[in-house]
C-alpha cells in the first residue's frame, strides 16, 4: 500500500486532514491563524525583493530528463554534519513558534518520525531539554549576542541536553523598517495585548480552542528559555532582539574561538559569498548554509539558489554545503542538490504545515517534499541523490550569482 493511500485510510476523507501541497498548507495556516500571527510567516524585510526571489528563481531552472531507463528505487539518503538523513531536507531554526501549542517539541517529533534532523533556534518558545527529548538529532542555534561566559553557558547547556551540532547564524539584520506584511508582535502576551488581539481571535476559534487545555486557557508563550540557566525565565522575544543589537557583530576570529570552544559539528548560516565560504573553511566548520534568512536580511541580496553553484564548487569537498531559502517542492530541492547542495533546510514550508495540523502537518509537508524528491530522480533516470549533477539542470545563462570572487 503506498503511503498516500495508508494516509486516506487513517484518515477519511471527511476529515480531509491531508494536504496536497505546500501551498495548500499555507492557505489553511492562513485561515486557522489570527492575521497577525500569520502575517509573522510571510513577512520579508523591506519591499520583500529577496523573500520574492527565493522562490521565483527556482522557476528558472529547468530540468533535462531521461524517458527510458528510469531506476525501479532511488536512493535517498544523505550525510549532513556527522548525521544520517533519510532524505536531504532538514528543518531550519526559526524563533518563537507559537502557531502551536507544542511548538518546536512538535517540529522534533515530526523530524524524528521522518528520519531528519532539526535545528532548533536559540529564541525557540521550548526548553532545549524538551525538544531534545522528543528524539531524533537536534542542532543548536545561535547568534553572537551576550558575553562570551554567556555564550559558553548556552552552548554547554545544549550539549548538556544531546546536542549533536551547533549552527552560528551570521545572515540576519535588525531592520524595523518593512514596507509591507511585518506584524505588530506584543512585547509580552499580558491582558493589554490579550484585548488588543481579542478581536483577531475571535474569527480564528479552532486556533483559540487549540490553547485550551484541561480547562484552562494556555498562554503562548513568547519568551526565550534557551538564552538563560535551565528552569530560568527567559528574556521576551524582543527583550532577546535587544541583547543581541547591544552585542558587537563578532569577527570570523569569534567563529573561530566558538568552533574551538564547541569542539564538534559547527555550520556557518548565512553564507552567499566565496570568501566568506572559504573564510569558514579556514576556521574549521564543517558545514555552511548558504541562505539570506529567508529574505528576511539586507533586502536585495540575490536568491539563495542563484550563490548555491560557485559556492558548492569552490567548497563543496571541503565541508558539506547546504541551501536554505525558497524551497516549496521536492522538485526544488532536487534542483539545488544537482547544483552542489548536500541538503536543503525549510523554514516557512513546516512552520505552515505546524500551523494547519500540529505535528502531522509537519509530517505532512516532509512527505511531500519526500515523495516530489522520490518523483524528479524517477524522471532525470537517476538512482540516488548522489549522482545529481548540473547536466541534469537548464540554466539559463545569467542565472547564477558569484559574489566575493
Amino acid at each position: 500500500m503506498s503511503r498516500l493511500s495508508a494516509l486516506s485510510e487513517r484518515n477519511p476523507w471527511r476529515r480531509n486532514p491531508w494536504f496536497e501541497s505546500v501551498h495548500e498548507a499555507q492557505i489553511r495556516a492562513r485561515k486557522r491563524l489570527p492575521p497577525t500571527v500569520y502575517s509573522s510567516l510571510i513577512s520579508g524585510t523591506q519591499g520583500g525583493v529577496t523573500l520574492e526571489d527565493n522562490t521565483r528563481a527556482f522557476t528558472e531552472l529547468g530540468f533535462a530528463p531521461h524517458v527510458v531507463g528510469a531506476k525501479p528505487e532511488r536512493k535517498l539518503t544523505t550525510r549532513v554534519m556527522g548525521q544520517e538523513l533519510s532524505f536531504p531536507v532538514m528543518i531550519s531554526p526559526t524563533g518563537v513558534q507559537a502557531v502551536d501549542p507544542d511548538g518546536e517539541v512538535a517540529v522534533a517529533r515530526a523530524a524524528a518520525a521522518r528520519g531528519t534532523a532539526m535545528g532548533l533556534s536559540s529564541f525557540a518558545s521550548k526548553p532545549v531539554e524538551e525538544v531534545t527529548a522528543a528524539g531524533g538529532a537536534v542542532f543548536f542555534q545561535i547568534y553572537w549576542l551576550g558575553s562570551r561566559e554567556e555564550i559558553l553557558a548556552r552552548i554547554q547547556r545544549a550539549k548538556d541536553a544531546g546536542c549533536t551540532g551547533l549552527i552560528v547564524t551570521t545572515d540576519w539584520v535588525f531592520n524595523v523598517g518593512r514596507d509591507w506584511g511585518s506584524p505588530e508582535i506584543p512585547e509580552k502576551v499580558d491582558l493589554k495585548a490579550l484585548a488588543r488581539l481579542a478581536p483577531e481571535i475571535a474569527r480564528r476559534p479552532r486556533y483559540a480552542l487549540d490553547w485550551i487545555r484541561d480547562g484552562r486557557i494556555i498562554v503562548p508563550d513568547l519568551t526565550t528559555p534557551n538564552l538563560v540557566e535551565r528552569g530560568a525565565t527567559g528574556p521576551t522575544f524582543f527583550g532577546a532582539y535587544g541583547q543581541w543589537m547591544n552585542t558587537p557583530p563578532p569577527t570570523w576570529e569569534d567563529l573561530r574561538w566558538l568552533r574551538e570552544q564547541w569542539g564538534g559539528e559547527f555550520m556557518v548560516k548565512g553564507i552567499t559569498r566565496l570568501d566568506d565560504a572559504r573564510r569558514a573553511v579556514e576556521i574549521g566548520a564543517t558545514a555552511i548554509s548558504v541562505s539570506n534568512h529567508g529574505g528576511n536580511n539586507l533586502d536585495g541580496t540575490p536568491a539563495s539558489i542563484r550563490a548555491l553553484g560557485p559556492i558548492a564548487d569552490a567548497v563543496g569537498s571541503d565541508l558539506d554545503v547546504l541551501l536554505d531559502g525558497g524551497i516549496r517542492r521536492g522538485s526544488d530541492v532536487v534542483k539545488a542538490l544537482a547544483l552542489g547542495a548536500k541538503a536543503v533546510m525549510i523554514g516557512r514550508a513546516y512552520l505552515w504545515g505546524l500551523a494547519a495540523n500540529g505535528q502531522a502537518g509537519v509530517e505532512n509537508v516532509l512527505d511531500l517534499l519526500r515523495m516530489g524528491v522520490d518523483s524528479t530522480l524517477m524522471g532525470l533516470g537517476r538512482g540516488d541523490v548522489a549522482e545529481l549533477s548540473r547536466d541534469d539542470l537548464i540554466i539559463p545563462e545569467g542565472f547564477e550569482r558569484v559574489l566575493g570572487a
